[in-house]
């Protein structure tokens, strides 16, 4: 549907002791601040001005003794920055690419190495209008599955989906987190909206945390390995949550080293096409993503008794969602709300679904991708989701939603009055 814009009236002193910025600058210092080393890039709109920040930011903040510590590529194409984020990642560092939908779509194949020789690798994807070419100076949240089921074969993947300046800070920051603790591509969802549009927020205050490197074994961890009678098998979930140890180039234990490969492999890194092998391993990949469920950001949940009707937002329709909940309230609806902030959904997502009459799920996509994906993890909640659709190209406003959400209210009404005359007659 199309939208009326609405036209903004400033808050004399509302904006006192606030900053302005937008997503892919914030997205940078946080991808900075959580350990970023080697970052390779192709130029697309609307993520270029992500590397172009970090390429800014980094030699201010990143130096040690007068020298570098980071790496800053621009690479030949997509294909060529993604095997550059994934070959550094095997080897250690933290590393991270930004590029948009035509660029997700070159990157594919890396991604599904990534995936099955789980190697920590961090993907931003700042989304713009498609398919094609598209609308490169448009915003849209169209990308959804291809990021979740990136790469041919079964994948799923964990996706970070910021709402605003410091979760945009905050899930840059958390992502290499998340990547090495799964040994797994992390994708952080954006959109041209709240990647390149300015935006009012508080002052981006840092917390130190250490970081999370996940389950990787040092020489001194396999000597201790070797005395407890263990052997160190890349591939084998050793703990049952589907997370496996892995070494980096360099550790001098002989039995550090692995061959790393795309192709099938058993739990020892040994190329194998037995049938149990293979899938042992698509299990624990699996499993390891059902352990992710439980560890990614949870939703934001606002809940009061007694209501019967739900809304879903995400990412930069967080805002005209607040707005269209405040003129729904002012015309007699009271909402209760959930902003889901990661997938794979957790299962507060489930109870809110459960827990109303009707849910209405808002995207800025023609096909609905993301109620796609919870009705397929939920099928029993499946009918409760209505979906709000804005695909123009435009941000969302509220505007839009309270008259999809008024519309679907009053065919409902009529649907019902028609059925209950129906079944006065047949009386």
């Amino acid at each position: 549907m199309t939208q009326k814009i609405a036209r903004l009236v400033p808050i004399p002193g509302g904006n006192k002791g606030k900053i302005v910025t937008e997503g892919n600058t914030t997205a940078a210092l946080g991808a900075i601040w959580g350990g970023a080393t080697v970052i390779s890039w192709y130029p697309i709109t609307p993520s270029s001005s992500l590397a172009e920040a970090l390429e800014h930011y980094m030699p201010r903040l990143r130096r040690l003794d007068g020298k570098a510590t980071y790496a800053i590529v621009q690479a030949e194409d997509e294909i060529g920055a993604a095997g550059m984020v994934v070959g550094a990642g095997w080897a250690g560092a933290r590393a991270m690419t930004a590029t948009s939908g035509p660029g997700l779509s070159l990157m594919n194949e890396f991604i599904g190495l990534a995936y099955y020789a789980e190697i920590p690798s961090v993907f931003f994807i700042i989304q713009r209008g498609g398919p094609s070419t598209g609308l490169p100076t448009r915003t849209q949240q169209a990308d959804i599955q291809l990021m979740y089921y990136a790469s041919h074969g079964d994948t799923r993947h964990i996706i970070l989906i910021p709402h605003d300046m410091r979760s945009c800070f905050d899930f840059a920051r958390k992502s290499f987190d998340y990547a090495e603790r799964f040994q797994t591509p992390v994708f952080v969802m954006m959109d041209l909206d709240l990647g390149m549009n300015l935006w009012i927020s508080d002052p981006l205050k840092v917390e130190k945390e250490p970081f999370d490197r996940g389950k990787v074994l040092s020489a001194k961890d396999l000597e201790a390995w070797e005395k407890q009678g263990k052997k160190f098998r890349r591939y084998f979930d050793y703990d049952g949550d589907g997370i496996t140890y892995r070494t980096l180039p360099g550790n001098p234990h002989p039995q550090a080293s692995y061959f790393t490969r795309g192709s099938g492999h058993d739990v020892d890194a040994r190329y194998s096409e037995d049938e149990k092998d293979y899938k042992e391993i698509l299990d624990h990949l699996r499993k390891k993503f059902e352990t992710a469920r439980q560890h990614v950001p949870k939703p934001m949940v606002e809940m009061k008794d007694g209501v019967g009707t739900g809304v879903i937002c995400f990412g930069s329709s967080y805002e005209p969602c607040r707005e269209a909940r405040d003129r729904l309230k002012a015309s007699g609806l009271q909402t209760n709300h959930l902003l889901l902030r990661a997938l794979p959904p957790s299962i507060e997502v489930r109870d809110f679904l459960a827990h109303h009459d009707v849910v209405y799920l808002i995207e800025q996509n023609r096909d609905a991708q993301m109620a796609q994906i919870l009705k397929a993890e939920w099928p029993e909640v499946a009918h409760k989701i209505v979906s709000i659709l804005v695909y123009d190209g435009l941000p969302v406003t509220a505007g839009a939603v309270v008259k999809q959400i008024e519309d679907h209210r009053h065919g409902r009404k009529e649907l019902e009055e028609w059925r209950e005359k129906r079944l006065i007659a047949s009386i």
